[in-house]
């Protein structure tokens, strides 16, 4: 096993399209960490970057402290398992998990040893002789993991092995990953585009845009504090509310209300424009928080989803539309979200527990959870956090 540091690490295509640009990071031995961000932000080139597929253009990719960024892909010690399960079709399952180990010339004893291990660890042992044509979706994936079990390399890349199989044997598949980590303890990096999927498996989840490193953290770090407005946008589900206001002291203005601001936020004394984000879970009925500060909303859409129900509903206030936040919806899929109402107005979901007697076009009062309210510079869409910090960086 090994750990993985990339320092500067860039892909060029066709002398200016940056498809990777300068990421710095540094995975310990051992680490399970997730690449994930919107269709070509450069998650997959990254992969192909570490595994010798590509070339780098500029920078320098480590494996286990040793400089590999020129060496051949063949040289590295990775096991890559692909998308597309890449099986031999015309070999049985026993030989394609020992394939790459006869190519190396690996003594049958120990060739055999290594293959039935690997089986019994997944569950293959009844069917060594079938050939893929003859498996399901998530026993063909199950061979092509085990396939580079056998290999017992010092890490693991895995470009989206999960994204061809049906919801349900997705959702399984991921406790048999997470459950093999634990057990292998192979560094593995994993690329995925379902940021639900990333934030279930990787110890730390690294969030691209455009090729650049936007954050590498835990996955309740992201969720808690996120560094910008991409990251807010496009980590949670639903996604986090998001909607343009003014600090005014004490307090903050937001689609017609004035809400409290919590002593201990970073922002309180400021005068200045924000974008204030507020995740679906931090709005409540307010009958059941009669302490908080209310706002008085319509309900849209109710989504029952029997332990919890979401409320979508729209406020006085147009959306937040940057090139941060359409990025983030354009990977979420939150297309359909806007045309549930014909003006431009920004729309909210609160996330309430139990089943509420809500129905489309009732009144009701929420409950806001000031403290746990974000904030954005609308330029820069860096959060405040750090602003509050340096007073320099906190103009209006």
């Amino acid at each position: 096993m090994a750990g993985v540091q990339l320092q500067g690490v860039t892909k060029i295509f066709d002398g200016e399209v940056r498809a990777v640009d300068s990421v710095d990071l540094d995975i310990e031995d051992g680490e399970f960490v997730v690449l994930v961000g919107p269709s070509g932000c450069g998650k997959s080139t990254l992969l192909r970057l570490i595994a010798g597929l590509e070339e780098v253009s500029e920078g320098t990719i480590r494996l286990g402290g040793q400089d590999v960024t020129d060496m051949l892909e063949r040289d590295r010690d990775i096991a890559m398992v692909f998308q597309n399960y890449a099986l031999y079709p015309h070999m049985t399952v026993r030989r394609n998990l020992g394939f790459a180990l006869r190519l190396r010339r690996l003594p049958a004893a120990d060739r055999e040893r290594r293959v039935e291990e690997v089986a019994r660890i997944l569950g293959l042992d009844a069917l060594m002789e079938r050939k893929p044509a003859a498996l399901s979706g998530g026993q063909r994936q199950r061979v092509a993991m085990g396939r580079a079990m056998v290999r017992e390399p010092a890490a693991f890349l895995m470009d989206e092995p999960l994204s061809n199989l049906d919801a349900k044997l997705r959702v399984a598949m991921r406790a048999e990953l997470a459950r093999l980590h634990e057990r292998l303890g192979v560094t593995t990096i994993y690329v995925t585009h379902d940021q639900v999927e990333a934030m279930v498996l990787g110890q730390r989840v690294a969030v691209l845009r455009d090729g650049v490193l936007q954050q590498c953290a835990a996955p309740e770090e992201l969720y808690d504090r996120p560094v910008n407005l991409f990251v807010a946008a496009f980590i949670g589900s639903p996604a986090m509310n998001l909607v343009a206001g003014r600090l005014a002291g004490d307090r903050v203005e937001i689609a017609g209300h004035s809400l409290p601001l919590a002593n201990s936020s970073p922002v309180v004394g400021q005068e200045r424009r924000v974008i204030v984000g507020l995740r679906p879970s931090d709005l409540e009925l307010a009958a059941r928080e009669p302490s908080l500060p209310r706002l008085r909303v319509e309900a849209l859409v109710v989504e029952r989803l029997g332990s919890e129900s979401n409320v979508i509903f729209p406020v006085d206030a147009p959306r937040v539309d940057t090139e941060a936040t359409r990025a983030a919806a354009e990977a979420q899929a939150a297309e359909d979200e806007q045309l549930l109402v014909e003006d431009d107005r920004a729309q909210f979901t609160a996330r309430l527990a139990g089943r509420p007697a809500i129905e489309p076009g009732g009144q009701l009062e929420l409950a806001v959870r000031t403290e746990r309210l974000y904030f954005f510079d609308p330029t820069s869409g860096e959060t405040l956090a750090a602003a509050a910090r340096d007073p320099a960086r906190a103009s209006i």
